[in-house]
C-alpha cells in the first residue's frame, strides 16, 4: 500500500524547491501529483507540469462530476484564484508512493479522502522574517513586482498555518529550512522511515 506525502510551510518557506530536490532522488522512487489552478500561467510555467491550468467553468465541471479531491481558493488582488486536487486516475495509492505540495486544509481533505494512514504530513518552518525577506526578494525581479499579493499570502498564512490548526490535525513533526541541503536529507530520511 502506498503513501502520499504533504509538503507544506507557509510562503517563502521554500517548499518548490525542497519539493524539487525530493523529487530528483532516486533512492525515494516518489511519484508526482500534479495538481489544478483556475490561476493564470506565469512565465516559464506548462501546463501538465507545475499545474493543469483550467478556468472557472472547467473547475465547476470537474466539481460537479464528483472528480474534486480537495479544494482552495483564494480572494487575491487578481481576483479569485483556485488550487484543487482531482481524482482523474494520475494516482493509484495501491501500488504507488507520491509526494505534493499542499496545505493543512488540503491535508485534511486528502486524509479524509484517502483514509488515515495514508497522507503523511511533511510541514517545513522558517522564521517569519527571513520567509518575508525570501519573499521580497523574489518579487524584485523585473519579471514579478507583485507586491500586494505577497503581502494578502503572507497575512494569510497566520490562519491557513495557525498553531491551533496544525495541532488538532495531529501534526508533530516540523523540519526548519535554514540550510536547504540538511533540510532535504531531514526530510528524505522522514520519507523513508515512512514507506
Amino acid at each position: 500500500m502506498g503513501k502520499i506525502f504533504c509538503l507544506m510551510g507557509k510562503s517563502s518557506t521554500g517548499k518548490d524547491t525542497i519539493f524539487k530536490e525530493i523529487m530528483a532522488r532516486d533512492d525515494l522512487r516518489l511519484g508526482t501529483i500534479i495538481p489544478y489552478t483556475t490561476r493564470p500561467i506565469r512565465d516559464g510555467e506548462k501546463d501538465g507540469v507545475e499545474y493543469h491550468f483550467t478556468n472557472e467553468k472547467g473547475f465547476q465541471i470537474l466539481k460537479s462530476g464528483g472528480k474534486v479531491i480537495e479544494d482552495r481558493s483564494y480572494e487575491t488582488y487578481h481576483g479569485i484564484w483556485r488550487y484543487f486536487t482531482v481524482d482523474d486516475g494520475q494516482i493509484n495509492i495501491r501500488d504507488n508512493n507520491y509526494c505534493f505540495i499542499g496545505t493543512p486544509d488540503a491535508f485534511f481533505k486528502m486524509r479524509a479522502y484517502f483514509g488515515p494512514g495514508k497522507i503523511v504530513p511533511i510541514m517545513i518552518d522558517l522564521d517569519d522574517g527571513e520567509r518575508l525577506q525570501r519573499a521580497l526578494d523574489r518579487e524584485k525581479r523585473p519579471e514579478n513586482h507583485r507586491y500586494a499579493e505577497m503581502c494578502r499570502r503572507f497575512l494569510a498564512d497566520q490562519e491557513d498555518f495557525s498553531q491551533d490548526k496544525i495541532d488538532r490535525l495531529g501534526i508533530q513533526r516540523r523540519f526548519l529550512n535554514e540550510d536547504l541541503s540538511t533540510c532535504v536529507e531531514e526530510i528524505a530520511a522522514y520519507i523513508k522511515l515512512n514507506l
